[in-house]
């Protein structure tokens, strides 16, 4: 392995550097105050949430999302601030850190992308008939 000291030396004289991948979840810059938190324990609540968020700044919001048939978190959450700036601490603070012994992740939070209108009635068909898409047994 002559190659090894050659290795070694290049090694000692380069200034150490933060690795690119240290910042990657950190890339984008914050245009909203409003922050997606995954990652989340079954067991976070919004009490523990804001709580965990409230040393970088005042807190508008922080949400557990909840299913709405079970009421049990879905493992992510919403957390909003007063400004961009706290908004970006409570980030760089929170990001890939234990929370109820889970680690969380901190990103920008996307605009919420329209949905589709459903419709609340069944429609009827060319014939006249309304169609049943029920799935499952009768009984």
């Amino acid at each position: 392995m002559a190659f090894m000291p050659g290795l070694q030396r290049l090694l000692r004289h380069t200034p150490l550097l933060p690795s690119h991948h240290d910042s990657i979840r950190l890339a984008s810059t914050l245009t909203s105050p409003k922050l997606f938190v995954s990652g989340l324990s079954r067991l976070t609540t919004d009490e523990k949430l804001k709580e965990a968020f409230s040393s970088f700044g005042q807190l508008v919001e922080a949400k557990v999302i909840t299913d709405r048939a079970s009421g049990r978190s879905k493992g992510f959450a919403f957390v909003t601030y007063t400004s961009i700036e706290e908004a970006e601490k409570a980030r760089e603070g929170m990001n890939a850190k234990f929370l109820d012994g889970w680690v969380i992740f901190v990103d920008p939070a996307k605009p919420r992308e329209p949905r589709p209108p459903q419709h609340s009635r069944p429609q009827p068909s060319e014939s006249g008939f309304t169609i049943n898409k029920t799935v499952g047994w009768c009984g």
